[in-house]
């Protein structure tokens, strides 16, 4: 398996995060979840991970990045 992207970390190494998904969420998992890690070193960043693959990749962001994201869309 190759690496993950410098800013992405398995989901399965955030074990202590609440996963939140949209209200607008169907329940047909395919969406995208959101955490907030309180610990460790992905303190403070914003976790995003696809609800079909909850062991998968998370990608993390800062706060500034994805309100960027948000903000574009």
């Amino acid at each position: 398996m190759s690496a993950l992207p410098r800013n992405a970390i398995s989901s399965t190494r955030l074990p202590e995060v609440r996963w939140l998904r949209s209200s607008y969420s169907t329940g047909a998992n395919n969406c995208v979840e959101t955490a907030r890690p309180s610990a460790g070193p992905c303190a403070g960043l914003l976790a995003v991970r696809d609800s079909k693959n909850p062991d998968g990749p998370a990608l993390l962001f800062s706060p500034e990045s994805w309100a960027g994201f948000v903000r574009a869309f």
